[in-house]
């Protein structure tokens, strides 16, 4: 036995959910005014608002910290295959400057 259509009241597409949705949390942050002036010319550059570019560099930070973070355990797992000694102290050097970022 088929099944009953839903009677449709004459709009033939399906609503789409608001791009924008809710907001996430707000954050008011105070920033160094050297740190301000580069993220007040990034925002310039990529045309958004501060806010966005705010939102923009941390996300990036935080996707470049994942990636070190990766590499690390990539090379610790290289460095563990070859059970070198000699390479030892400058792999924790190197393994300290990806952690760290100096």
């Amino acid at each position: 036995m088929p099944h009953a259509r839903a009677a449709n009241s004459g709009n033939s597409r399906k609503a789409k959910p608001s791009r924008r949705g809710k907001p996430g949390p707000r954050y008011s942050v105070g920033l160094p005014a050297a740190i301000a002036t580069e993220v007040e010319r990034y925002a310039e550059t990529v045309d958004a608002s501060m806010s966005k570019a705010i939102a923009s560099l941390v996300r990036l930070g935080l996707e470049n910290q994942a990636n070190r973070k990766q590499e690390f355990f990539r090379r610790l797992k290289e460095n563990l295959a070859n059970d070198d000694p000699k390479n030892q102290e400058r792999m924790v050097d190197e393994f300290r400057a990806l952690i760290l970022g100096r």
